[in-house]
């Protein structure tokens, strides 16, 4: 009896870590299609004089903060941007017209409605992104060094990604 108690444990065993170790390998592949997707192969055709800012210390009871990069369309072809999103809830984007309105907000996929952008920039014009970082959306948990991303992604699959950091204090 206790030989076959044995016998069944160690399959089980056996079971979970050939699933675990078949999860694992699934998850490795995936990570390689989402870095595929990443490649210079699919570099937008939008362009940026800034990919990255970092607003050095900034204090949670002095709120959000917020940054503005411009993408430009040096092509001789309209480009439409289908999506704009980020990488976390505490970040949120908007794509700021030329009259100073501003379409958004765009969040995090799989944190309620994300609006598709579906924003043509024409041969030749400009756009600002607008970034917008929450400090406060992480509770006192979140202090400490952040480094978010936000990903905007036209209707070819091409994507131009901007990039935030800070260090969050109470």
């Amino acid at each position: 009896m206790e030989s076959k108690t044995i016998t069944i444990v160690i399959l089980i065993l056996l079971v979970f870590s050939g699933l675990f170790v078949w999860g694992y390998r699934g998850g490795g592949g995936t990570s390689a299609s989402v870095q595929g997707a990443l490649d210079g192969s699919s570099v937008s055709g939008l362009t940026t004089v800034e990919t990255m800012y970092d607003f050095g210390t900034i204090s949670m009871k002095d709120g959000d903060v917020d940054k503005e990069f411009t993408v430009t369309n040096p092509t001789d072809i309209d480009i439409t941007i289908a999506t704009v999103v980020t990488s976390c809830m505490c970040t949120m984007a908007f794509i700021v017209e030329s009259d100073g309105s501003a379409k958004g907000p765009f969040g995090m996929e799989g944190m309620g409605y994300t609006p598709p952008a579906n924003e043509v920039i024409r041969a030749g014009e400009s756009r600002t992104i607008r970034v917008v970082y929450d400090p406060n959306a992480h509770g006192p948990a979140g202090v400490g060094r952040i480094d978010r991303f936000i990903t905007l992604a036209d209707k070819s699959g091409h994507t131009l990604q901007f990039e935030i950091k800070a260090l969050v204090t109470p």
